[in-house]
């Protein structure tokens, strides 16, 4: 039998064995840590590319949102001009009444023997030129344009006094207001503008 003897360094020989140990854990923790960082960058880089069409996608849903509120206020814009145009439409046909109405109570304030030669109205104002066969008549005329529920404030601005083919007559300037409205207590509906 054969006795073997180690003349080697047994030393040596594990510091070897030890250091081929740590080159194999370094290259393994190397090849780790390459695989970790490439994880990380390969999940950061999809991160990226997902907020990216996250993004892409908001600003699409952002620019159809911007179309619709284009059209929206092109719509408001529709809207108030239409509304304006119903609002002239009910003003004209609230004053074709309304000329109707200011006729009809200017023949039923005039009491007889009144005649009028011109009349002019301004915004609310009234201006009547006429003849009269007296003096009392342009006075009963004032009282039934103050007693009218169409007209107020009846003014005489002048009346002269003439003798015409051996008549008196009066020739006078008279002036009111023309309400819109009837004075309260109108019983009449349809006499009543809105």
């Amino acid at each position: 039998m054969a006795v073997k003897i180690n003349l080697l360094d047994w030393r040596a020989e594990a510091s070897a064995f030890r250091q081929q140990q740590f080159v194999a854990m370094l290259c393994g923790g190397l090849a780790a840590a390459a695989i970790g960082v490439g994880m990380v960058v390969y999940g950061v880089t999809g991160a990226i590319e997902f907020q990216q069409e996250r993004n892409a996608f908001l600003k699409g849903q952002i620019a159809e949102m911007d179309k619709k509120i284009k059209e929206i206020e092109d719509l408001e814009k529709v809207k108030a001009n239409l509304l304006a145009r119903m609002k002239v439409i009910e003003e004209l046909q609230a004053s074709r009444t309304a000329m109707v109405h200011f006729f009809d109570e200017i023949l039923r304030t005039l009491p007889d023997g009144v005649y009028i030669k011109a009349l002019k109205q301004t915004g609310a104002g009234v201006a009547i030129d006429g003849v009269a066969e007296s003096n009392g008549r342009v006075s009963a005329y004032m009282k039934n344009i103050e007693s009218s529920r169409w007209f107020a404030e009846p003014r005489l601005v002048v009346i002269n006094t003439k003798d015409v083919n051996k008549r008196r007559q009066s020739e006078f300037q008279l002036t009111f207001k023309n309400l819109t409205k009837a004075k309260p207590g109108a019983t009449d509906v349809e006499e009543v503008l809105e």
